[in-house]
């Protein structure tokens, strides 16, 4: 269990934006929800970040309620494809320099059009990866604003 600083947490830092980090033993914890119950936190509250890819090979990052499951067809319309697929799994690294479970929506090699799922405005602060396995940042919609730009968008099933 490293707690030393991500990317993610030092491009936050750069920012000037409070965040809290969680440290969980990802040993113990596989699923999103898992994380959300190790770390004591509502399902809810916790987000994953997903990769699509487009039929023109442009790809989109998508952040959901860790319990959740993307629904492909709002989500296209969301970003104005047509439909949108999941990234294959070892496309992920390539792409974004992250594992999956690791994977955040700061710090990616590039940045991609990060929709969040509209819940998220319900909370103060909403968790997400800190950009490795066992680490996860918590942070509020306004100061992450300050750090990506996303939309907020009803992306769920």
């Amino acid at each position: 269990m490293s707690e030393d600083k991500t990317n993610v947490m030092r491009i936050i830092d750069q920012k000037k934006v409070s965040y809290t980090a969680h440290y969980y033993d990802s040993s113990k914890a596989v699923s999103g929800t898992e994380v959300a119950a190790l770390l004591g936190e509502e399902q809810e509250r916790v987000f994953k970040t997903l990769v699509t890819v487009s039929k023109s090979k442009q790809h989109y990052v998508f952040m959901i309620p860790v319990a959740s499951e993307l629904d492909l067809k709002k989500a296209a319309v969301a970003v104005g494809e047509k439909a949108v697929d999941m990234l294959p799994q070892k496309e992920l690294l390539p792409l974004t320099g992250y594992i999956h479970g690791g994977c955040s929506p700061i710090g990616m090699k590039k940045f991609f059009k990060t929709t969040i799922h509209t819940t998220a405005a319900d909370f103060e602060k909403i968790i997400f990866s800190g950009g490795r396995v066992g680490t996860q940042v918590e942070i509020s919609l306004a100061d992450l604003r300050k750090v990506i730009v996303f939309q907020l968008a009803d992306i769920v099933m």
